[in-house]
């Protein structure tokens, strides 16, 4: 079994466990992500693991559906709210990592940007698997124990340096900074070239919160250090789409 597709599906049942144990009344609560509630946040997750399904198993078909020619990808299902969205959304998850598991590992998964391996959809399900569900912790309080699975988002996050300047019509820094970090095991996770002069470095679920854009830098304990990894960290985002802001100062976490 591929190792991101494993942590996806581990990621996946962590979530879907703690989301079992909500009330009928919570799952209508608005979240810290710009005040959308609890249902639209796993509808926006059944949605994209119900495209990337189709991505994957039929990519010619994503595409034209994608491009706005002839709908390959079936209706959308029936609007569902709490326990029945969640049983669905947990059905479309699992068919996903069954395609990934058994998908041609040369195959390049179509999306709404880049073109992805099967690795990096794993990654990038994963990534936004987990913070989203970290939306939901923060509304209700409740303190995560996260795994070294995270490393994935932590390299996703690593990856999009140059995008999340592209993305903003910036000049991408000529210097990539080093990333030294700190997993929930205490093992030490690094990427690029040493450097003390441009390098982040400190706890691993705290710039996976920076990059996912669910904490604001200031709120982290994570040594910055140089114009750009300062610049990175201001405006880090790992996610595909148009340009977004880090939450203010106050507004995440409890």
């Amino acid at each position: 079994m591929n190792q991101q597709v494993n942590d996806l599906r581990e990621e996946g049942a962590e979530l879907f466990s703690f989301l079992d144990t909500l009330k009928d009344d919570q799952w209508r609560l608005p979240t810290p992500f710009k005040g959308r509630t609890v249902n639209w946040v796993v509808q926006h997750l059944h949605d994209a693991d119900r495209w990337a399904v189709h991505s994957v198993t039929d990519p010619d078909g994503f595409c034209e559906w994608r491009d706005g020619l002839d709908a390959a990808i079936p209706a959308n299902p029936e609007p569902l709210e709490g326990r029945p969205l969640l049983d669905r959304w947990r059905s479309y998850f699992t068919q996903l990592c069954d395609a990934l598991d058994t998908a041609d590992p040369a195959l390049r998964a179509p999306w709404f940007g880049p073109d992805m391996g099967i690795a990096m959809m794993a990654t990038a399900r994963q990534m936004e698997t987990w913070a989203h569900g970290q939306d939901i912790y923060d509304l209700l309080h409740v303190q995560r124990r996260n795994s070294d699975r995270i490393r994935n988002v932590c390299h996703i996050g690593v990856r999009t340096f140059g995008w999340t300047f592209v993305n903003r019509g910036l000049e991408t820094p000529s210097l990539t900074p080093y990333v030294r970090l700190e997993s929930p095991s205490g093992a030490v996770w690094e990427w690029n070239d040493p450097s003390e002069t441009d390098c982040v470095s400190g706890s691993a679920v705290e710039f996976a919160h920076v990059v996912t854009q669910g904490r604001n830098i200031a709120e982290t304990d994570l040594n910055v250090v140089g114009d750009a990894a300062t610049s990175w960290m201001a405006i880090a985002q790992c996610f595909a789409g148009p340009p977004e802001d880090p939450p203010p100062v106050g507004q995440r976490g409890w």
